[in-house]
């Protein structure tokens, strides 16, 4: 059976998801001098009530908050570019879901979201998403350009080059998971990643394709290879927290 979180991870997030990263980009993003400000994110004046459903969806929220904050320069170029901002019936006060609903769409390639019928949805989020999808073909255009302007092969060169390498060394460092034994015990989760087709090694110096091994100094600990972030937290056992990522 195909899980509801594996699904939301490559079609788009839930509306709350949404609602709650531009909360806190609102509260995050660079404030630019007032002779250079184009785009304009309301006064913020008011502290943003956050409610998440999970763990998964606040650390979703925040990593599209943070995702968001990082492009926000190129960002704001696309919207400017094609001509997609200003509108008239986007009030400043969401131009934060604007900007974090935009950097999720061209991170999925403008493809449509899927939605699913059981979650509850949010209005603004719904108005946001049709006016984006409406002008993606525009603003992949803008993003094209930007990339041409900076003979950039994706959006990660336009990042400046500090921030670059520092991803580069994060990227490669293993993952560090916590087993919840109060959920599941050692056993079992071996048993389970078998099965999965993973394969425990002696040390991280071992490590292939799909393997893991056990931390030296902490038995409720595992290491995988940077490059399983994704497989791993599609898999039940972060489904259902019995795998925590460190």
């Amino acid at each position: 059976e195909k899980r509801t979180m594996t699904l939301i991870e490559k079609n788009g997030y839930h509306d709350s998801v949404y609602m709650n990263a531009a909360k806190i980009f609102q509260g995050i993003h660079t404030e630019k001098s007032k002779d250079k400000i184009l785009v304009r994110y309301g006064d913020g004046s008011v502290t943003p009530m956050l409610t998440f459903k999970d763990e998964y969806s606040q650390r979703v929220s925040y990593g599209l908050a943070f995702s968001a904050l990082k492009y926000q320069d190129l960002l704001e170029e696309m919207l400017l570019d094609s001509c997609v901002y200003p509108c008239h019936s986007i009030p400043e006060e969401l131009t934060s879901l604007l900007v974090v609903m935009l950097y999720d769409l061209q991170d999925r390639k403008f493809r449509a979201r899927e939605v699913f019928d059981e979650e509850e949805p949010v209005p603004e989020v719904r108005k946001i998403e049709c006016y984006l999808y409406r002008f993606k073909t525009k603003l992949a255009a803008a993003l094209a350009r930007c990339r041409i302007k900076y003979d950039a092969l994706s959006i990660e060169y336009l990042l400046p080059e500090a921030i670059r390498e520092q991803q580069q060394r994060t990227s490669a460092l293993p993952l560090y998971v916590w087993i919840n034994t109060f959920k599941i015990s050692l056993e079992d989760v071996f048993g389970d990643l078998k099965n999965k087709g993973f394969t425990r090694v002696q040390s991280v110096s071992d490590f292939d394709c799909y393997t893991y091994c056990l931390d030296q100094h902490c038995p409720d600990v595992l290491v995988f290879p940077s490059s399983l972030k994704e497989e791993l937290l599609n898999l039940d056992l972060f489904a259902d927290s019995k795998l925590l990522l460190q």
